[in-house]
């Protein structure tokens, strides 16, 4: 919509204005230098200086009427046969009037004046020509206008989406940890103060670092690795987690929480109290600009079938829609749901 607005907005405007004044005037000073140079041995300076100026006003003439004027109100209509005819009317009216001033520079040149009068065939082709020319730049120009207006459209479009997304993952994310603290205060707990500084770590990072489109990638592992460590307090003996990172990870940039929904959704609804000791484990491999990030999760088979309520879900969905918007074409996402074990394979370029 807002395309078409400003579509509709640059049709509505002269094009004298949204182009800019002092491009036209040394375009058009360049061209009657040009023209003057070519048959200035010709007649002389005075003559071919005048005739020269009549020929770029009346050139002016019929661009900008039909710039202005046809194009915007019958072309850009879709009425092609009306404007047509319109723009070989307006040249029809300025041909006669260009040729009888140029008949009165030259009166005291009878062949010159001769050559004006027999050729007015050509002066009509040569000027229905320039305004045919006029025709096909306004065309290109308004295309190249709406798709740079499309892009910026996308582009804000797309920015919006990636900010509503991350407005959903923080407090997701916000939400669970507190949680866990909460568990751990009612059971009064030693390990509530180092949660609390897990907390305020990982709540750093989400509010003063991710605001950028990239994050250093060792930024994202410490904060993985402080969500890691909050399961293990709360978890204690019941699960066996392994995190092991190999590469080259403090060259490296992502898009800011774009993994840690995969972690927390191995916790989430990957283990279940059935099983006695669970186990997570979860690999990262950075291989020159190449991430490989494996995710596997132990979970009961005899697991009842999770309710999806509709605040639940979010994390999954929400990665791969931003994986699409950041990384399009430039990742695999291979999820496999086994009856004993849930394993995410996702292969990035960085």
């Amino acid at each position: 919509m807002r395309a078409f607005a400003i579509r509709r907005m640059l049709e509505r405007t002269p094009i004298w204005e949204h182009r800019g004044w002092i491009g036209h005037v040394i375009f058009w000073l360049i061209l009657l230098i040009v023209l003057v140079l070519m048959d200035f041995n010709k007649v002389g300076w005075p003559l071919v200086f005048y005739q020269k100026l009549v020929d770029v006003i009346f050139y002016a003439l019929i661009i900008y009427v039909n710039l202005n004027y046809l194009i915007p109100k019958f072309l850009s209509k879709k009425s092609f046969w009306t404007y047509v005819a319109l723009l070989i009317l307006a040249v029809l009216l300025l041909t006669p009037i260009k040729i009888t001033i140029q008949v009165m520079l030259f009166s005291e040149a009878p062949s010159f004046q001769g050559y004006f009068i027999e050729n007015q065939s050509y002066f009509f082709m040569s000027m229905f020509l320039v305004g045919s020319s006029s025709t096909i730049y306004g065309i290109i120009s308004d295309w190249f206008i709406h798709q740079s207006e499309k892009i910026e459209l996308q582009t804000q479009t797309m920015e919006s989406e990636l900010k509503f997304l991350k407005s959903q993952i923080n407090p997701h994310f916000l939400f669970n940890t507190l949680n866990n603290l909460y568990a751990l205060t009612l059971k009064k707990s030693d390990d509530a103060p180092e949660i609390v500084l897990k907390l305020s770590e990982m709540m750093r990072y989400m509010l003063y670092e991710c605001n950028e489109p990239l994050v250093p990638l060792y930024k994202e592992v410490s904060y993985m690795r402080n969500y890691l460590d909050l399961e293990r307090l709360r978890q204690h003996e019941m699960i066996n987690l392994d995190f092991e990172v190999t590469g080259e990870i403090e060259t490296q940039r992502i898009a800011p929480l774009l993994l840690i929904p995969f972690i927390e959704n191995s916790f989430k609804h990957g283990l279940s109290n059935q099983i006695n000791q669970g186990w997570v484990g979860i690999k990262m491999k950075i291989d020159s600009e190449r991430l490989t990030f494996t995710i596997e999760n132990s979970k009961s088979p005899s697991q009842p079938k999770l309710t999806h309520r509709k605040s639940g879900g979010i994390g999954l969905v929400n990665v791969r829609r931003r994986l699409n918007l950041l990384y399009p074409d430039q990742y695999e996402l291979k999820i496999k749901n086994e009856p004993d074990k849930y394993s995410v394979h996702l292969t990035l370029n960085l």
